[in-house]
């Protein structure tokens, strides 16, 4: 079973501005830049709050990952994840809703990706707000985060499920969280 380690913060524009110029100087490298589409499904036994069923499309790709949340520790989340690639994923709704999986949340996300070693560093923008997530193993995290040296991080303790939940809109029993017509909200 693959757990997923990550710490996320709340970041503010100088902090965000702060991060993208300290990613380079510390050896990181840019793996991209992507508009997500986050799906998120409800049945069975599904709950929101402690797992999920997503299905995120970035362009005409997929990902259907499963995430069961661990027991936490101390300010980094543990998570069971599964996911795979999915070719189709028009199909792979319509597969969900015949299982008997209806969307719960949708969530838009802009999401640059760094790579420092084997952690993963990640600069989100959502309409509610701009985040940092740092995925590896703990030890890892800790040394991304005193490499940046970037002062008064903010550790955020909610999943972005959790917080599309506090921010979202609900629209025909579903909350949502999108940037809007233009494709960007400025936070």
């Amino acid at each position: 079973m693959p757990i997923e380690i990550e710490k996320k913060y709340r970041l503010t524009k100088l902090q965000r501005e702060e991060v993208l110029d300290r990613l380079p100087a510390i050896g990181a490298k840019r793996k991209g830049e992507d508009f997500e589409v986050n799906i998120l499904y409800t049945g069975a036994a599904l709950d929101v709050t402690r797992s999920v069923l997503r299905l995120r499309r970035i362009g005409k790709r997929g990902v259907l990952t499963f995430k069961e949340s661990l027991p936490p520790r101390l300010d980094i989340k543990q998570r069971r994840e599964d996911e795979t690639r999915v070719e189709d994923p028009d199909a792979m709704e319509l597969i969900l809703a015949a299982l008997g999986f209806t969307p719960a949340l949708v969530y838009e996300k802009r999401r640059v990706t760094w790579r420092l070693g084997p952690t993963e560093i990640v600069i989100d923008e959502l309409p509610f707000g701009l985040f940092m997530e740092i995925e590896g193993l703990e030890k890892n995290i800790r040394e991304v985060e005193s490499k940046l040296a970037i002062k008064r991080l903010r550790t955020e303790p909610l999943s972005y499920p959790r917080l599309v939940l506090k921010h979202g809109t609900t629209k025909d029993r579903m909350v949502e969280s999108r940037f809007g017509k233009t494709g960007r909200k400025k936070v």
